[in-house]
């Protein structure tokens, strides 16, 4: 099955950005907590039971600001606080995924970052469960070299921690500065529900730029692949018209 949403409501508000997705015939919206998580438990309450009622899938995008193997201990005490406040909020929004880009390499090789991002997720799951938050942790493939997240390092965190991902095959892409679909969804084989993120990308050799408008020819490519691996997908669209694209894409679909 393919589920479409947005990532926000392009400045909507969630009542009416929910009531927008409603009359597009869209699946979900993913609620961007970008510069802070800025949202009362009580308005997340309201907005996960309007989306409930509509029949819309929630997710959360955790704060960018976010570095789980930073050796500054006051980042990444603050990392970890905003990670929490998501999965607060998600809890009481009913959404399932909490999606965050977990880290930066720095000075750290890729193996060493592995296993302090895989300690920190243990930790963060040890508190969600304590406080009996119904979320799941949902790493993301990240955009750029420097940042750790290449689908290989999230597959190898998710077998060890149990946590889930967030496939973003824009940042694949400009990551490695090119996607060969059917290998990225063989290797998703056995996962389970994929979680992923989309749009049009510009990159340079050091990764991502910035998101674009989604081609109708990328478009076509990843729904080609999505078809042929028969996998259950939602697709949240992070172009700068998301309502937009994910229209273009529905059509697409028929």
């Amino acid at each position: 099955m393919i589920k479409l949403g947005t990532a926000g409501t392009s400045g909507l508000g969630y009542e009416a950005g929910l009531s927008k997705c409603k009359d597009l015939g869209l699946d979900a919206i993913e609620v961007e907590f970008t510069y802070g998580v800025r949202m009362k438990n009580d308005e997340a309450k309201k907005v996960g039971e309007l989306a409930k009622k509509l029949k819309i899938e929630l997710s959360v995008h955790a704060p960018y600001y976010i570095n789980l193997a930073s050796e500054d201990k006051s980042k990444l005490a603050a990392s970890k606080k905003r990670i929490l406040e998501s999965c607060e909020r998600g809890h009481y929004l009913g959404a399932k995924y909490i999606v965050f880009h977990a880290a930066f390499y720095q000075k750290h090789s890729k193996e060493e970052c592995c296993n302090i991002v895989k300690e920190q997720i243990e930790d963060l799951q040890k508190t969600i469960k304590k406080n009996k938050w119904n979320v799941v942790l949902a790493p993301e493939t990240t955009g750029k070299g420097s940042q750790f997240g290449d689908l290989d390092e999230l597959l190898k965190l998710k077998k060890e921690t149990g946590c889930h991902i967030c496939i973003d095959f824009a940042h694949l892409r400009a990551r490695e500065g090119k996607i060969d679909y059917d290998e990225v969804f063989k290797k998703l084989k056995g996962i389970g529900h994929i979680h992923a993120h989309f749009s049009g990308i510009e990159f340079t050799a050091k990764g991502e730029r910035r998101h674009l408008i989604t081609e109708a020819k990328d478009i076509k490519l990843l729904l080609d692949a999505i078809k042929k691996h028969h996998a259950d997908i939602t697709i949240i669209n992070e172009s700068p018209d998301p309502f937009g694209d994910c229209v273009k894409t529905k059509r697409l679909l028929k």
